[in-house]
């Protein structure tokens, strides 16, 4: 810290605001909200507020800028803005909930319906969740359409169903009931979307009363179908009351976070309670924290209510600790639920008890998630150690090819940061100008592009590909040729040489994998149970898995789009001159290769690769290859592929 800052802080105003410290190269480190700038800074430069200070920031702090704003609730949603776009390292950041599943409902749709979503938006619907994972989401839905049986085909389908006037097999099995075919009046529809969102919003109690009601005046009125309906509604909602923890005898709204800490390993858990039971649970785990707690639980509930997370809001929130806050967060959530919202640190009875329960449940996530990053520590060293690597390969990335039809193809580039997929990085390449059917040409074109992004896109600590020496070879060709260093292997699974079959030799019904690295000349051979190839074996899955996904995508496409979109080389305009010259995309697939290049604009190594990819749809001394049939051809294809990535000669 230079003598300018703490001259700078005697100069800042005394109004609310948010405060930014900067570190050298204009490097924002922290960001912070306060209701009295220059008070809040100064006790940050002096130390002398009693709170846990943090010395290496402190250091590091070259300038302090400062945004005056009207009150603290503004300056609470300009924090949270900025810390999502400076992604200070000195800050908790939570992390984009668009990751996680939730469910969405419109009401203002005639027929509504409940969907799955990752994102939520301001559009006037109502989102419930998110849920942390995907089995979450299908517990939530089973339940839903076993109660509440609203349509779930997409819009399109729905009107496809109104025109045939007949309902689908949702019908026959009780799970909708048939609004497309005017089968159920819309008040009584519109009951069973009210009913939906009482239910995901956690107050069953009212639901089941209000259900009651229905049910004695159905039965009043002797409309005893809709009555006995209504009875299973209830009991499948009392059922549902019944597997749910009760904590409390006080119908009160709260969620409940409880947080532990073990030196910069930080966990928070929320307990969602509604009506005295809790309804679910999430965590969240944040590494390298360095200021307090009470910094840490300010700035985690400004995010998690903040602006666009789509979170219901309870009445009470229950923390373990005070939290600087100054009331800002307070004033803006009760001004998004038009009440007042308490904030209350219980110090004893049941409170305290299930404040408790949270901590408890911190406590536990902690603990599992540090006996993960021990068991990927260890995994990380051994393949360092074995495969004489020149760092621990903290980041990794994967490459993998995979060939439609020897016509299209596609690879992946997947990355795992510590043992763990970052997806956000995850990269699909179409092979635009190595012949299909050439894995290896393909590999060298994937690696060219990707080197060629090397300035914004840095090289990880360890770059690995789906295959044998051959694809090796490629790799470290392709990092030579661009003048990069980087670790590099290959990870393919072992032959059984003896009989020269294709077949995986399998010992201990574990499959035997080979490792090739650049300096030996023999693969490395791990242990079937060893962490470190077990994590290898995961990355490259994830690769092979991301590259057929890809490749099914562009399959199911085809049934959908013109064939000629697909392919490699083939823009609009040839498209249109192809359609122009033959007449209809029948002919082009009949047309040989010799018809296929007299059309104006058409390339002989374009009519190659239109001949190539329709060879054997329309011809008859080829075989039947076509798309959408059985999927033989994409299977052989990738035989053919599997054979030549286990072949370990030099290219």
């Amino acid at each position: 810290m230079t003598v300018g800052v703490r001259e700078t802080a005697e100069t800042l105003p005394t109004q609310p605001g948010v405060y930014l410290f900067k570190g050298e190269n204009d490097r924002v480190l922290y960001v912070g909200k306060a209701q009295n700038l220059r008070v809040r800074v100064r006790s940050y430069l002096s130390g002398g507020d009693g709170r846990y200070q943090i010395p290496q920031l402190v250091e590091r702090i070259r300038d302090v800028d400062v945004v005056v704003t009207p009150s603290v609730k503004d300056a609470l949603l300009l924090e949270n803005e900025l810390i999502k776009r400076h992604k200070p390292p000195f800050n908790v950041r939570l992390r984009d909930d668009k990751q996680y599943l939730a469910l969405r409902l419109d009401p203002a749709e005639r027929w509504p319906r409940v969907t799955q979503v990752r994102r939520f938006r301001h559009d006037g619907a109502q989102y419930f969740g998110p849920f942390t994972s995907s089995q979450a989401v299908k517990s939530a839905m089973s339940t839903l359409r076993r109660i509440f049986p609203l349509r779930s085909c997409r819009d399109a389908v729905f009107r496809d169903y109104a025109r045939r006037g007949r309902p689908c097999i949702e019908y026959e099995m009780k799970r909708c009931l048939g609004p497309c075919c005017d089968l159920v009046s819309e008040a009584d529809y519109a009951e069973l979307v009210r009913g939906t969102t009482l239910f995901l919003r956690g107050r069953s109690d009212e639901l089941a009363s209000q259900l009651s009601e229905r049910m004695r005046e159905a039965g009043e009125q002797e409309r005893f179908e809709e009555a006995a309906r209504l009875r299973d509604q209830i009991a499948s909602v009392k059922n549902s009351l019944e597997r749910q923890s009760v904590v409390s005898d006080q119908l009160v709204d709260r969620d409940v976070f409880g947080l532990v800490r073990d030196g910069g390993e930080v966990e928070v858990q929320v307990l969602h309670v509604r009506e005295g039971r809790v309804i679910g649970t999430q965590g969240y785990g944040f590494s390298n924290v360095r200021v307090d707690d009470g910094e840490v639980m300010s700035s985690f509930l400004g995010q998690y209510y903040g602006a666009g997370q789509g979170r219901q809001i309870p009445a009470e929130v229950l923390a373990p600790m005070e939290i600087a806050d100054d009331g800002g967060l307070e004033a803006l959530l009760r001004d998004r639920v038009g009440k007042k919202v308490s904030f209350k640190v219980p110090r004893r009875g049941p409170l305290r008890e299930l404040l408790a329960f949270a901590t408890a449940n911190a406590e536990v996530g902690l603990s599992r998630r540090l006996e993960a990053r021990e068991s990927v520590d260890a995994a990380l060293d051994e393949l360092r150690e074995r495969l004489d690597l020149s760092e621990t390969p903290r980041r990794i990335e994967c490459y993998d090819v995979s060939t439609f039809r020897d016509s299209i193809a596609v690879a992946s580039g997947v990355v795992f940061q510590d043992g763990s997929p970052c997806k956000a990085d995850y990269r699909r390449y179409r092979i635009r100008d190595a012949a299909p059917d050439d894995d290896l040409a393909c590999l060298r074109e994937v690696f060219q592009r990707r080197f060629a992004r090397v300035g914004s896109e840095p090289l990880p600590d360890l770059l690995m590909v789906d295959g044998g020496r051959g694809q090796l070879a490629v790799l470290v060709a392709a990092l030579q040729d661009a003048g990069l260093q980087c670790d590099a292997i290959a990870l393919s699974k072992e032959r059984d040489l003896e009989s020269a079959s294709p077949r995986v030799r399998r010992s201990g019904g574990l499959k035997s994998e080979r490792v090739f690295t650049p300096s030996r000349a023999n693969p490395v051979m791990l242990a079937p149970n060893a962490r470190g190839l077990l994590l290898l074996q995961h990355v490259r899955d994830e690769s092979h898995r991301f590259a057929i996904e890809f490749q099914r995508k562009l399959r199911a496409k085809l049934g959908m789009t013109s064939i000629l979109e697909e392919l490699p080389g083939i823009g609009p305009t040839k498209r249109k001159a192809l359609l122009r010259q033959l007449g209809s995309l029948r002919a082009v697939r009949a047309a040989s290769e010799a018809e296929l290049q007299a059309v104006p604009g058409i390339s002989a190594r374009d009519a190659a690769t239109v001949f190539r990819f329709f060879d054997g749809a329309e011809h008859p001394d080829g075989p039947d290859r076509r798309v959408g049939e059985d999927g033989a051809a994409s299977e052989a294809s990738e035989r053919k592929q599997a054979a030549q990535k286990e072949t370990d000669a030099p290219t």
